[in-house]
């Protein structure tokens, strides 16, 4: 019996349940293009309804232990919600609402940053929460260094002409003029010491002459001395020397050592006698 009861209140759940689905009204689908809506509310629920999608994935694309698969997905359909967005915002000015994208709020967190032509995915292409430090997402937003690039000889040569080289740089007469007062300048400068230099040698000589007039010399010690008489020798005795310088020379080149040596020693006995 009892069974039969819990049968009945089983099928009685299902009856009201089903006219309840029958007195609601059918849930409706968005439209896949924005042309398809003519009306104006229509529409601009249609918007609420994106703007309230995006705003959930937003907030779910900033964890970023997601994984990195899911957090690109996230990110693309971030950025298909808010193209979606612009055309129902271009379709509500169609059919005579307001316009919402110079009057409405901006629908990105507070870091989202708009990048042109990455990835291949055109301009617009924004990157939200934790996409931003994906890889090859964090170098987009970094700023490349300007690369230096160096001149050739070639070009440096090309620039080289009269004017490097102060050709006519006396054309207009200013260097000319800068030149003569430097000129001046320098010369009176160096007048001016040459001038100081020579009195302080005038006056360094002046002092010498006084210390040398006060010093008292011994006329005896300052006066040369001469020799009375030098003997000088005579002819003969010139003409003996060099008779016998011209011997030793004839007796070194052709006479042995031992017949020099003889010849000294009878010369010391002629002496003797």
């Amino acid at each position: 019996m009892a069974r039969n009861e819990e049968k009945a209140q089983s099928m009685l759940n299902r009856l009201l349940a089903a006219k309840q689905a029958d007195a609601r009204p059918e849930r409706q689908k968005r439209p896949y293009l924005a042309t398809e809506c003519t009306d104006l509310n229509e529409a601009d629920k249609w918007r609420q309804q994106i703007l309230r999608e995006i705003g959930k994935k937003v907030m779910e694309i900033q964890n970023a232990g997601l994984g990195e698969h899911r957090i690109r997905d996230l990110n693309d359909e971030i950025n298909k919600l808010m193209r979606e967005k612009v055309h129902w915002e271009r379709r509500i000015v169609e059919l005579g609402g307001p316009d919402y994208s110079k009057t409405g709020p901006r629908v990105t967190d507070s870091e989202g940053r708009v990048m042109a032509e990455t990835s291949g995915r055109g301009a617009g292409y924004r990157y939200f929460g934790a996409a931003k430090n994906l890889p090859g997402v964090k170098e987009l937003f970094e700023k490349e260094t300007p690369r230096q690039v160096r001149r050739t000889r070639a070009e440096m040569y090309r620039l080289i002409n009269g004017d490097y080289y102060g050709f006519r740089d006396e054309d207009d007469g200013v260097l000319l003029k800068v030149e003569a007062e430097a000129e001046a300048q320098l010369r009176a400068q160096a007048i001016q010491e040459w001038e100081q230099q020579e009195a302080q040698r005038q006056s360094s000589a002046a002092a010498a002459r006084g210390t040398s007039a006060t010093v008292q010399v011994d006329p005896a010690e300052s006066a040369p001395q001469f020799v009375a008489y030098v003997p000088l020798p005579d002819a003969q005795e010139i003409e003996a020397r060099v008779l016998e310088g011209k011997k030793a020379a004839l007796l070194s080149k052709y006479a042995s050592e031992a017949l020099q040596a003889e010849q000294a020693q009878a010369r010391q006995l002629l002496n003797r006698g």
